[in-house]
């Protein structure tokens, strides 16, 4: 799994702090704690960042270079921000992202091929995001494919996202979107690339019910074909839950758990969540949140009091 590390991230009022104040310590060692946690990718957010862009990314990256050797991810909409970042960068880096408008495609696709950039393409369209896997994939092969193949760009280095939505409020979107990725790794040989941004999944859900939502949800897009994703690397338990999947570590209840629920979905199947123990707590919990990500259970924010 390509992890995507996303706390040096603007919308952070401490992170937002320190870009305006060239604060390099602080965004040093929040890049350093990333890549000791194992990122393959450290994102720099920055924003739009409209009129300072062309100063602000330039500066990140070679502050964050100053101290780590793992390859950039550079979030902007600004894409006059974003070449002054490519043009900076030491390893292959990831443009984070283009969505499937004729207006970032053209103005994002150019400068993946000119600096031999990943890029991140969105299927998110001008009215809006589709609501099913089908219309996701729709997108990919009209406008996503067809640009990356005009400027030359290999279908490996993209990274499709079909855009999370959280399940509060959208909850058969979640099986959407797993279907969508699955779907994505079926359509060009060699496949292209995947990946999430983990959290959504979980957006305006308590706080305390966030972690077990992103980890079971990751579980079941590993088995769909999820190869990378924008996650709190931070996170030692969603770091651990990679780390079972990934090694079939089956070595604690919990362990066998994931593992049967990742090969259930690389099997195209539902996982069967009548096999696991409820009277443990903790298997209880991961199998309530199975059936939310499975349509199964209404959501509620109090689903595992139920």
């Amino acid at each position: 799994m390509i992890c995507i590390g996303e706390s040096i991230h603007i919308i952070s009022q401490s992170v937002r702090v320190a870009v305006e104040g060239r604060d390099k310590a602080f965004i040093q060692d929040l890049a350093k704690r990333q890549a000791d946690k194992g990122a393959t990718y450290l994102d720099l957010n920055i924003g739009p960042q409209k009129k300072a862009g062309a100063e602000v990314m330039p500066w990140m990256v070679e502050t964050v270079q100053e101290v780590t050797d793992v390859p950039l991810s550079l979030d902007t909409t600004n894409p006059v921000a974003m070449e002054a970042g490519l043009k900076v960068c030491q390893k292959t880096p990831l443009i984070n992202s283009t969505d499937s408008t004729e207006e970032r495609l053209s103005a994002l696709m150019p400068l993946a091929a000119k600096y031999n950039s990943n890029i991140i393409a969105l299927t998110l369209a001008k009215g809006g995001l589709p609501t099913t896997a089908d219309a996701r994939v729709e997108l990919a092969a009209e406008c996503i494919f067809p640009s990356a193949e005009e400027n030359g760009i290999p279908n490996e280095r993209i990274f499709l996202d079909p855009l999370v939505l959280t399940v509060n409020g959208n909850q058969d979107q979640a099986q959407q979107t797993i279907d969508a990725v699955r779907f994505f790794k079926q359509m060009t040989d060699p496949a292209p690339m995947t990946t999430c941004g983990l959290s959504n999944v979980s957006n305006s859900c308590p706080a305390e019910i966030r972690p077990l939502l992103n980890r079971v949800f990751l579980v079941m897009m590993m088995g769909a074909g999820l190869d990378s994703a924008i996650i709190d690397t931070l996170d030692d338990e969603v770091m651990e839950t990679i780390r079972i999947v990934e090694s079939r570590d089956e070595s604690t209840a919990k362990g066998k758990l994931y593992v049967a629920l990742y090969d259930a979905y690389v099997a195209m199947e539902q996982f069967d969540v009548s096999t696991v123990d409820m009277s443990d707590p903790e298997l209880s919990d991961i199998a309530k949140t199975i059936r939310i990500m499975q349509n199964e259970t209404l959501y509620a924010h109090s689903y595992l009091r139920m």
